[in-house]
């Protein structure tokens, strides 16, 4: 797991030098990485978890290695948000769209059995809109699972 031969004064200048590299990869890549938490957002987080983790135990090379790879991983990310934000079909291929699960104070169950949602989901979402089932006008699953209701 981890190198014997390495003192922990170095261990803990890899284990630094990967935390900014990757902080500074991830607030330069915008906003969106950080705020609009997306299904490839998780999915760079779980790969750059698998990337730097050499890099934190191993030798040099692991650690040049593994800021490639972040690198490449954080490039790709926003390299997918450039181009779904410029194309509206490749941005419903890749991040879905927003499904109409209820209307006029009524649930639609058959689309909520779809999505997985359960009553919990959808009256807590009631809750935070401060909103009462029979004063729904629409409730809307977004792409990113979060769940909007518009009041009549």
């Amino acid at each position: 797991m981890f190198d014997l031969h390495v003192s922990w004064w170095e261990l803990l200048a890899r284990a630094a030098f990967i935390y900014f590299a990757l902080f500074l990869m991830v607030r330069l890549s915008g906003k969106r990485t950080v705020g609009q938490f997306t299904p490839f957002d998780l999915l760079v987080v779980m790969l750059l978890s698998e990337a730097v983790s050499n890099g934190l135990s191993g030798g040099d090379d692991s650690v040049t290695g593994a800021w490639i790879l972040a690198a490449t991983l954080i490039a790709m990310n926003g390299l997918v948000g450039f181009i779904s934000s410029r194309s509206k079909r490749l941005e419903r291929l890749l991040e879905g769209s927003p499904m109409l699960i209820g209307r006029d104070g009524v649930w639609f169950p058959d689309v909520l059995r779809r999505h997985r949602l359960g009553t919990a989901d959808v009256e807590k979402a009631l809750r935070e809109a401060d909103c009462r089932l029979r004063d729904m006008k629409l409730a809307i699953l977004e792409t990113d699972g979060s769940i909007s209701i518009v009041r009549r």
